[in-house]
């Protein structure tokens, strides 16, 4: 069945289209937006404040709402709901993101689609709880065990902890698939202006319904590298769901490695081959330059700001900025790289995304980074003195 958003309610809720908000507070609203109908999740700084804003919001929405007892009951609970029908989603920060990994292995394995924030903050361990980092981002595709594939979105500002959070809503249903928005805790806790979507840009994706009678319905039946359909709990169809290895019918076929190879090459291949169609990201470029910076997330915002003073002193520089991180958009950085002898890569961690874009380059460019730890953000001047005397290489 279709799902349509009240638009009249919800902006009642949520008040005025343009708004000075906090990027947490963005996040609920681009959920809200997103038509969530249910969150469950813990208190951690510095995500609390999305938990804070659903629990004021979203009952009056007339939706549910559900302070859990640790990280690892709340991605359960919003799986669970998740299977009973809701857009479902939880928020966390970097100790709560690793308790969940098993839980987002289990949405990879079931198909069940649902979207998790993680509020990056320093580590490890409790590491510096009020302070941003990038530290996850390799968690965030190999966090979970197995063989599989996740989408992982990296806001840098505020306006886009609203749109890449709806945009994560649709993309969950789409794929059946956890989608992540990995934001962290300096444009989590910063303010700026935000524009709300009008009724007319707003567009909800939705699982694909059952097509066949509730006898007939096989719930993992899917061509090779495509999304099965998708009944809900309680309308009727027979599901069994289980992390296990499962056949189409959804019971457990744990020795057969036929099946467990068909099954997870399926679960890979469904993101994998979209990866072109799930790739976003944002060039700014000019002809003759040699070097490039290649960012996301909050270092985005110092990497531009490196680019305008660079171009001021005379240099030509390129820069690429990861809108969507995973599926990586190998193809994209590949591009970029063409014709380039450097790439710069500045994170708020001891390089994790540098190896990915190294990998995806095979040679073609030598790869440095900028790496900055300790809960403060890179300044502008030190990502244009890598780019005259050269970052650390990977």
């Amino acid at each position: 069945m279709a799902r349509e958003l009240d638009y009249r309610r919800v902006m009642e809720v949520l008040g005025s289209r343009e708004q000075f908000a906090q990027g947490d507070v963005a996040c609920a609203y681009g959920a809200i937006l997103g038509g969530c109908d249910f969150f469950a999740g813990y208190p951690i700084t510095p995500a609390t404040e999305v938990a804070e804003t659903m629990a004021v919001l979203l009952p009056r929405l007339g939706c549910a709402v559900m302070q859990m007892e640790d990280e690892i009951a709340s991605l359960s609970a919003v799986i669970g709901a998740a299977w009973a029908g809701s857009r479902a989603f939880t928020a966390t920060s970097g100790p709560g993101f690793s308790l969940m990994q098993e839980g987002i292995g289990y949405a990879c394995m079931t198909e069940t689609p649902c979207v998790i924030i993680n509020v990056q903050r320093s580590g490890p361990s409790t590491g510096q709880p009020t302070e941003p980092a990038q530290g996850d981002m390799l968690q965030a595709r190999w966090g979970t065990h197995g063989d599989h594939e996740i989408i992982a979105l990296a806001p840098a500002s505020v306006q886009e902890c609203v749109d890449l959070t709806r945009l994560a809503f649709n993309l969950a249903e789409e794929y059946r698939n956890p989608v992540l928005v990995m934001t962290d805790g300096e444009v989590g806790h910063m303010r700026e202006k935000i524009v709300l979507p009008a009724e007319d840009e707003i567009e909800l994706v939705e699982r694909c319904p059952p097509t066949n009678k509730p006898g007939a319905y096989v719930p993992f039946r899917a061509a090779p590298g495509s999304v099965p359909e998708m009944a809900s709990f309680g309308t009727g169809f027979h599901t069994y769901v289980t992390g296990l290895t499962h056949d189409e019918r959804g019971l457990p076929a744990t020795d057969d490695a036929e099946q467990h190879t068909r099954l997870v090459r399926r679960l890979v291949d469904k993101i994998r081959d979209d990866t072109e169609r799930l790739t976003r990201v944002e060039v700014d470029s000019e002809e003759g330059a040699k070097v490039g910076i290649v960012s996301y997330g909050i270092s985005a915002r110092s990497a531009a700001g490196a680019v305008r003073i660079a171009r001021a002193e005379g240099r030509k520089i390129n820069h690429l900025r990861l809108i969507s991180v995973y599926p990586f958009p190998e193809r994209a950085v590949r591009d970029f790289a063409n014709g380039l002898d450097r790439i710069i890569v500045p994170e708020l961690n001891l390089g994790q995304i540098c190896h990915v874009v190294r990998e995806a380059l095979e040679g073609e460019a030598t790869v440095e980074r900028v790496s900055r730890i300790g809960g403060e953000i890179i300044p502008p001047e030190e990502i244009v003195r890598a780019l005259i005397e050269g970052g650390e290489q990977v």
